[in-house]
């Protein structure tokens, strides 16, 4: 006979469901976010479990790495993609876990990639790193902005750094608030620095690495990037596919040729949105292929289309890199 597990997993207890072919419920118990506990609540049916599907929420990390330790076979749930029936009046946790369980029975369970242990720390601390960047960011916008105030006028951002000892006009608060800033920028760049070493130092020169680095804008950062957020390229079954998971993609619902709606801006890997846009821009100002067709896209629309057009052509392109094992072609990418 085989079982099936659903676990509804929160952020201090989980809901564990164990049924058989026919649904019947074998085990229905709230137990705390321990391994032991899950593991002791397992343990009857550990034989006869075909699989444990585990809802993909923040915290996943413990309970999915420590049943593959103890030789459960688990899944990892894509709740974006996971429908309820529509009839419900009424549903809980018990009802959450055995649905996922119900559908594992079915085969027809919606579930998403698992990164190996091995890479997940690099690609989160990259991750880790992005948001730093983004704070930065931040911080010199806060700045500028500060300026825009008291000047009338932008000070480029090169020149923001500069500016308490270039100009002695601000008046004591002001200079307090954009010291602030300085100061908080000052500290990020050191920090990203040391995340960016020690990545690039616990990363192995691989092929697909250096083959990434041959796409226009992409260096030394963005390749493992690329390449950790992508995971397996054989996951995705088209270019299509990995262009609509990196977010490069319309969002866009048609019917009888006429637009109909929108919808799911949000689905797919934000990191992979980020890392082919800041891609396009590094294309755009030193790639002379890329920019002609950046400035024939923006004279039709505009400047973030075009640069939305750019980063689509080079997630296209990232994808037969990493699919075929080939160095990248300007030329045949943007003609």
């Amino acid at each position: 006979m085989t079982l099936y597990c659903g676990i509804d997993l929160h952020s201090n207890n989980q809901m564990v469901v164990v049924i058989d072919d026919r649904d019947r419920r074998l085990l229905e118990r709230r137990v705390p976010n321990d391994l032991d506990a899950t593991l002791n609540a397992l343990a009857p049916f550990k034989a006869d479990l075909l699989a444990v599907a585990v809802e993909s929420t923040y915290n996943w990390y413990w309970l999915v790495d420590g049943l593959s330790d103890h030789g459960y076979s688990t899944q990892l749930v894509n709740t974006a993609k996971v429908e309820q029936y529509s009839g419900l009046k009424y549903s809980d946790d018990q009802h959450d876990a055995f649905w996922l369980a119900h559908l594992m029975r079915l085969g027809i369970l919606p579930t998403g990639y698992i990164c190996p242990r091995e890479i997940r720390e690099v690609r989160d601390l990259l991750r880790k790193r992005l948001g730093l960047v983004r704070e930065r960011a931040r911080n010199l916008t806060s700045v500028q902005n500060i300026l825009a105030r008291e000047l009338g006028h932008r000070v480029p951002t090169s020149k923001v750094r500069g500016v308490l000892d270039a100009d002695e006009r601000f008046r004591p608060a002001v200079r307090t608030s954009i010291a602030a800033n300085l100061a908080v920028i000052e500290t990020l760049d050191t920090v990203i620095a040391g995340i960016q070493t020690q990545v690039l130092g616990a990363i192995q020169p691989t092929q697909r690495y250096q083959q990434l680095k041959t796409l226009c804008g992409v260096g030394d950062v963005l390749a493992p990037t690329i390449a950790l957020e992508t995971g397996e390229i054989e996951r995705f079954k088209s270019v299509g596919n990995y262009s609509s998971y990196c977010r490069v993609v319309e969002s866009r619902r048609e019917s009888n040729e006429r637009k109909k709606g929108a919808g799911n801006k949000k689905c797919g890997n934000r990191y992979l949105a980020w890392a082919f846009s800041e891609a396009a821009h590094f294309a755009v100002r030193y790639n002379d292929r890329a920019r002609r067709f950046f400035d024939r896209k923006a004279a039709r629309r505009n400047r973030m289309v075009a640069i939305r057009a750019v980063a689509h052509k080079l997630a296209r392109a990232a994808y037969f890199v990493q699919r075929d094992r080939v160095p990248f072609d300007a030329a045949r990418l943007f003609g």
